[in-house]
């Protein structure tokens, strides 16, 4: 990719390339401006590729090959995508300004397969001491919803009452305890981290704790730049800004009359999108067998751990870290 490289930056002013260096030199760490390239001019890149696929091919994704792979983020600061400045001669071209779009499902882990195998073929597993006391949390009742069930306290909102204006509020959870005050949303997007060096949002490292387990402790570590959620026209996405996977689940996500959630697996650097409007809608009072009502307008999100019928977490109140965002019926 060098001479195509050496092509496309020739064409960039001096102070496009200095925000390149910075932007490549932090890994996207910092909310960084918009590096403008000239728009639909491909002569001498390589393959015809756009300026914003050759840098993120360059930078981030050396198997990248097509525009489609790739998702603009929606982003306050990062008004090239669409023409900057409505100079639609020039767009972004910044790296850390897209993201690649997840595949919609992942294998379960290689050493749960014979298990799930089994359970898919009506053999009984042995009851090993990790499976009883999974046995024993889905006595106690877990719904879909989580929160939705006793002893978890009640997070649901009831939206017809709330006049603040935001689009979602936010829970952090520990396990099957909720962790600080939930946080409204009111922008676009939202930033939700433990450690960012410059930037606004939820920052989880603020919210006050009596007592974190080692198994919290470690999963609050892999956290890190967290994740960025958007509402889109049509949706809500996620983009896994972190360095370890993220797991996702909603209503929307399973496809009509499914038996079981799906639990979405986002790797770092990708996008995907976790919730649909539309489809929300045509789902209002449904509920999975075994799992009870669920909450149409909701979503899920752990941080680094997977849970559900593939995993040895059941449900995300095994998991060590999760969010759950409350959205705000349009």
């Amino acid at each position: 990719l060098k001479p195509a490289a050496h092509a496309l930056f020739k064409k960039l002013k001096d102070e496009e390339l200095e925000l390149l260096v910075q932007v490549v030199e932090s890994r996207g760490a910092w909310e960084s401006g918009c590096v403008l390239a000239p728009r639909g001019d491909t002569r001498g890149v390589k393959q015809g590729l756009p300026p914003q696929v050759l840098l993120c091919r360059l930078f981030r994704w050396p198997d990248l090959h097509q525009s489609h792979e790739l998702k603009h983020l929606c982003l306050s600061y990062c008004t090239g995508g669409q023409g900057a400045c409505g100079d639609l001669a020039v767009l972004c071209c910044n790296p850390h300004h897209f993201s690649r779009l997840a595949v919609p499902e992942t294998p379960p882990p290689p050493y749960l397969k014979a298990s799930c195998e089994h359970k898919n073929q009506g053999i009984e597993p042995a009851v090993t001491p990790s499976r009883r006391k999974r046995l024993r949390d889905r006595m106690r009742g877990s719904c879909w919803g989580s929160s939705l069930c006793s002893p978890l306290p009640d997070t649901s909102l009831s939206w017809s009452t709330i006049k603040d204006g935001c689009w979602c509020k936010l829970a952090y959870w520990e396990y099957r305890t909720r962790v600080g005050h939930l946080y409204a949303v009111h922008e676009a997007s939202v930033n939700v981290f433990c450690e960012l060096p410059s930037g606004s949002g939820f920052c989880l490292a603020q919210l006050p704790a009596a007592y974190r387990s080692c198994a919290v402790q470690r999963a609050r570590g892999k956290i890190g730049r967290g994740l960025l959620l958007s509402r889109e026209p049509g949706g809500i996405w996620a983009y896994n800004r972190s360095e370890h996977p993220i797991f996702v689940s909603s209503p929307t996500l399973s496809p009509p009359g499914a038996c079981r959630l799906t639990v979405l697996k986002v790797l770092p650097g990708y996008s995907a999108k976790v919730f649909n409007y539309e489809w929300a809608g045509d789902r209002r009072g449904w509920q999975l067998p075994g799992e009870g009502p669920c909450d149409t307008h909701s979503i899920r999100i752990s941080f680094a751990k997977g849970w559900g019928p593939c995993y040895s977490r059941q449900f995300i109140t095994s998991c060590p870290c999760w969010l759950e965002v409350l959205l705000n019926q349009p």
